[in-house]
């Protein structure tokens, strides 16, 4: 009897044997071999082949892209057929085969990565570790449950950029991003619904954690300096402008300069029992760039509101003055009457808001109008008199 083989003992015990991995002889077939696995992962995780439009994920869509430049070349289907457990390296009939929106150089810039001559099959300068993850934490995001709320915003502002109301600009800095704005980042229309606590980042940077909803349907949890990093990438980037917001105080009627901001007053809703009860006084001093009924329009959601619903009680418009700056010297002006409460998020996480106050209106007004006079350094104000008194 002949010496049974490995393969002939295997067969008779019902067992296959299991194929080896892949194996690459060069750099090339390296890239070709992990190129082809990412596109596995994607249809491991999807249940499907990775496909063509402006509709798709922009990984999706390189995944798509790369398909292709994979079935057009024999050598790559030859080097890959073996692990093709798919079959994904033949193209299902009457499927697109291009990206009409977006080409290869458009797609890989997206990805902060440059193409060499061999193309999609050979890629090289591939971001840092950090920078990928930032564009996974774009990338990654899941349904909108409450879309139908946000989506008349989305309608507005599509409108007031037809119309010429608003203009969408290049992206210029961090401090543009802040709740209530709209961006344009991977091709569709962001809204930053909610933002998070600032805290320090692991470089000591201050960020803080946004709720973003796309106009389409989705949304996802990412950092401030993500979302930051992702516009000054993304080639076609913008903000979206807001509307004129006028001049400073009421009683002028026209004011040169630029508009800064807004300086609003907001008064809680809330049934905390010590809110309730000083409702009248307890008062959210902020300033903001954007719209005022935008900046709480998820009120009841966040901590920062008290978790309630607010009423605008008092706004007042910027020119030529950094809201920033001045945001801050009201802060630090009214600090003595700081409310000191602690709020619970809806992940039952403690919060302690800091921009409310114990303060009457009539003293916020008066803070103002010392502002537009240049005196309010002269001043400071007591609690315990509820009156702002020359020092």
């Amino acid at each position: 009897m002949a010496d049974r083989t490995d393969l002939d003992i295997l067969a008779e015990l019902g067992v296959e044997p299991i194929a080896k991995a892949k194996t690459a002889t060069s750099p090339r077939e390296a890239r070709i071999i992990a190129g082809f696995e990412d596109i596995q992962k994607f249809v491991a995780q999807h249940g499907r082949a990775p496909r063509h439009g402006p509709d798709r994920d922009i990984f999706e869509r390189l995944y798509a892209v790369r398909l292709d430049r994979l079935r057009d070349q024999p050598e790559c289907v030859a080097l890959l057929s073996d692990v093709d457990h798919d079959d994904l390296l033949v193209a299902p009939m009457n499927e697109p085969t291009s990206d009409v929106e977006m080409d290869d150089d458009a797609l890989l810039a997206a990805l902060g990565v440059e193409a060499d001559e061999g193309g999609l099959t050979e890629l090289k300068h591939v971001r840092s570790l950090a920078d990928r993850r930032v564009a996974e934490e774009i990338a990654v995001r899941q349904p909108c449950a409450d879309f139908e709320t946000y989506r008349p915003l989305f309608g507005a502002i599509s409108k007031d950029i037809a119309d010429g109301t608003r203009e969408t600009r290049r992206f210029e800095r961090k401090s543009e991003i802040e709740q209530g704005r709209f961006f344009i980042v991977d091709g569709l229309m962001a809204y930053v619904a909610e933002a998070g606590e600032v805290f320090l980042n692991e470089s000591g940077n201050r960020d803080s954690r946004l709720r973003v909803i796309y106009d389409n349907g989705t949304e996802n949890n990412l950092l401030a300096r993500s979302l930051q990093k992702a516009l000054t990438k993304d080639p076609a980037g913008r903000r979206i402008t807001e509307t004129g917001a006028g001049p400073l105080f009421d009683e002028v009627p026209e004011v040169e300069g630029t508009e800064t901001g807004i300086i609003y007053v907001l008064r809680s809703l809330s049934q905390h029992p010590e809110v309730a009860k000083n409702r009248e006084i307890i008062h959210k001093i902020g300033v903001t760039g954007g719209q005022v009924e935008r900046r709480f329009a998820n009120a009841e959601n966040d901590p920062t509101f008290l978790m309630a619903a607010v009423e605008d009680v008092a706004t007042f418009r910027l020119i030529d003055i950094d809201r920033t700056a001045l945001e801050n010297l009201l802060h630090r002006f009214f600090a003595p009457a700081r409310l000191d409460i602690t709020i619970r998020d809806r992940f039952d996480k403690p919060i302690r808001p800091r921009e409310w106050f114990v303060v009457p209106l009539d003293v916020i007004h008066d803070a103002v109008s010392k502002i537009q006079d240049g005196t309010l350094h002269l001043f400071e104000y007591r609690p315990d008199q509820a009156a702002i008194i020359k020092r």
